[in-house]
């Protein structure tokens, strides 16, 4: 059994290091493999993969939006989120294209808070790239009743809002600090916080302190922004979970055994990145 990730370039993901710890853990005969591709490759090389033996591909970038031309179906969930990032093959080679990635968000956030209520007040999403879209349709899909979205760039985010419509209000850029007030959840999707970039300048102060802070980054695994939130006592979850759980329904699908997210899991894909609790 084959399985992998496409994308150009290839040699920074973490997956292969996450599904072969799976695969050497429950005994499975398979491989989990990265696959380069050329954006220009791209519609070719997917028409061949089923008939190398693959029963499936997790897609990071650049492909994420531009594979869902080659696919032969794609579900609801990745057509409102505009992205695919897992693809199964089945016995007759057709392709279905599927997205992971607000599911792993969700599961991050219950894993580490598994009292948090959704519904229970506004979210505040920080960014409007692939990852807030995937977010946001989570969010509202958990019931949550009103997501705050900013932005530094205002038309990104009305972009955004405009392609998933919902419960979603844009907020200015410059006006981040007041858009945490009754908030229930902040979750930071930027690249601000992330190892070789400028920090994320956010005020808390408005926040309240039971109010869940988040961020998709994982290098490092706390963030100035985690770091600060723990600091006044509010509940914080860190990235790295977010990239392990969204791996798991397409583990299941290609090698048929629904893996578990553990410490020891995290521990050896941290090691990947030169991380450590």
């Amino acid at each position: 059994m084959r399985a992998g990730v496409i994308g150009w370039p290839i040699d920074h993901s973490l997956s292969p290091r996450l599904h072969g710890y799976w695969l050497d853990q429950y005994g499975i005969d398979g491989t989990y493999e990265p696959i380069a591709i050329a954006p220009e490759d791209l519609d070719a090389r997917m028409a061949s993969l089923s008939g190398e033996g693959f029963r499936g591909v997790n897609v990071t970038v650049p492909h994420k939006e531009t594979v869902m031309a080659s696919l032969d179906q794609i579900d609801d969930l990745a057509r409102r989120i505009g992205a695919v990032n897992t693809i199964v093959f089945d016995e007759s080679g057709k392709s279905s294209g599927t997205n992971t990635d607000g599911y792993g968000f969700i599961q991050n956030i219950l894993q580490s808070q598994p009292d948090m209520d959704f519904k229970s007040g506004p979210a505040v999403v920080l960014g409007a790239g692939g990852a807030a879209r995937a977010i946001c349709v989570a969010l509202m899909d958990a019931g949550v009743p009103e997501i705050r979205l900013l932005n530094r760039t205002l038309e990104r985010a009305q972009g955004l809002a405009s392609d998933i419509s919902g419960p979603i209000t844009i907020v200015d850029w410059s006006k981040r600090n007041r858009a945490l007030g009754e908030a229930n959840l902040v979750v930071n999707t930027t690249t601000l916080g992330m190892v070789g970039k400028p920090a994320l300048e956010l005020d808390l102060s408005d926040l309240a302190d039971t109010a869940c802070v988040t961020d998709i980054v994982y290098a490092p695994l706390e963030t100035p922004l985690l770091k600060a939130a723990a600091l006044r006592g509010n509940p914080v979850v860190g990235g790295i979970g977010m990239l392990l759980h969204q791996a798991r329904p397409g583990f299941e699908a290609w090698f048929g055994h629904a893996p578990e997210v553990t410490l020891e899991l995290r521990a050896h894909v941290l090691a990947g990145v030169g991380g450590k609790e």
